[in-house]
């Protein structure tokens, strides 16, 4: 790659680490939020689902408007969006203010991460793209490494406002990164703009933009099924300690931080299917130990887990790849953020039907998490099944 590209994709895996975090972050700080406003459980529930159900809505609004803008503009437009609601978090007085905060972030967010992927299908090649992916996401790893411990350390020093602060203020930051270095993306705009019903009809009777679709919602509902009950097995039914369980996502966050970029060549050498393939087919195994954990050896689980994460990044990273080849460059703007909603939708989704299959006992002891791993096991290997479907757009 040539320095430009270098710093695009920097850019971009900045704006993505900032949007990931900011979305993460949210459910570790419910120890903090909920003495502080006096809310309950459910109640914080709410905060979080906000930000996930906004940004799906907004992302399914956007599909018919952005493939007729420069992506420069609607990314800035989102982004400075996204830093105000984030900011606004942090100042919040109140539950509902806190809560009106969360949807105006998602509201915006839902714009990014379509944007960021469209940019980076229409700036590399088909035969690069796999690389590049790779290093977009890098910001995933980065966010659990450093971004997740770090706002919990500031949270717990000056309090939970300082995280959201923090996230905003590094948004102003690469907001002015943006504006100087981001160059003008309205290649893609050729002539008259398509009818927000024509565009729909488009996608509806697109068998492959259908399957397209059909496989981000699959790789959403395999992942997110195990990661709601993730921290509560691992502390009531493994034994893990606080500190024990952060290291899980630390662990696996280096991991995949080390790996993505190079399941990304991967991909590119070996086939965007091939790799995916494996990955998705390898990591079935870690699923069902993970699900079905007996309280073993601290260092076997973070093995494990660290495993997990690996394999779940390398069925990610070559499927968006495939997934961003199914439209020419003219409707993918529109095509990602559609992809971009279903995937917001199918995490949300995932965690409800979760929350219907497990039971906590009452000493706090998860039950039934195996029959969520085996559901997931399902729902992957039909994943496998769908991509097939879209063996002819290895280009």
């Amino acid at each position: 790659m040539n320095w430009k590209e270098r710093i695009l994709l920097i850019l971009l895996a900045s704006v993505n680490f900032t949007h990931i975090l900011d979305f993460m972050v949210m459910m570790p700080l419910g120890n903090f939020l909920m003495p502080y406003f006096n809310i309950t459980p459910g109640q914080f529930s709410v905060i979080v689902a906000s930000y996930s159900i906004s940004a799906a809505v907004s992302g399914f609004a956007a599909a018919f408007y952005v493939d007729g803008y420069d992506r420069k503009k609607v990314l800035l437009f989102g982004y400075i969006g996204f830093t105000i609601g984030t900011l606004c978090c942090g100042i919040a007085p109140s539950y509902l203010l806190l809560l009106l905060a969360r949807i105006t972030a998602g509201l915006f967010g839902g714009l990014i991460g379509a944007q960021v992927l469209s940019i980076v299908a229409d700036s590399f090649p088909y035969e690069k793209r796999g690389q590049a992916m790779g290093i977009l996401f890098s910001a995933f790893s980065l966010a659990s490494i450093v971004g997740v411990p770090s706002a919990l350390y500031l949270a717990g020093w000056l309090g939970w406002h300082s995280p959201f602060l923090s996230i905003g203020g590094l948004g102003i930051i690469i907001t002015v990164l943006l504006m100087r270095y981001l160059p003008s993306m309205s290649s893609h705009i050729h002539g008259q703009r398509v009818k927000p019903i024509v565009m729909l009809k488009n996608v509806m009777t697109s068998r492959m933009q259908l399957v397209a679709l059909g496989l981000s919602a699959a790789l959403m509902l395999g992942h997110f099924l195990i990661i709601p009950f993730l921290n509560p097995y691992m502390e009531f039914n493994v034994g893990f300690t606080d500190t024990q369980r952060n290291m899980i996502y630390m662990v696996g966050g280096i991991a995949t931080f080390i790996t993505s970029p190079l399941i990304g060549k991967m991909a590119d050498k070996y086939g965007k299917h091939n790799t995916f393939m494996f990955f998705a087919l390898v990591s079935l195994i870690p699923i069902f130990l993970i699900t079905n954990m007996p309280a073993i050896k601290y260092y076997y689980v973070l093995i494990v887990t660290g495993v997990w994460f690996v394999l779940s990044t390398g069925r990610g990273i070559p499927a968006q790849a495939i997934i961003s080849n199914v439209v020419p460059a003219e409707q993918r703007g529109s095509f990602m953020s559609f992809n971009g909603s279903i995937q917001q939708l199918f995490s949300g989704i995932a965690s409800l039907i979760a929350g219907m299959i497990v039971i906590s006992k009452p000493d706090h002891t998860i039950v039934h998490y195996s029959w969520v791993g085996y559901l997931s096991i399902v729902i992957v290997l039909f994943s496998v099944f769908i991509a097939k479907k879209l063996k002819g757009y290895e280009q």
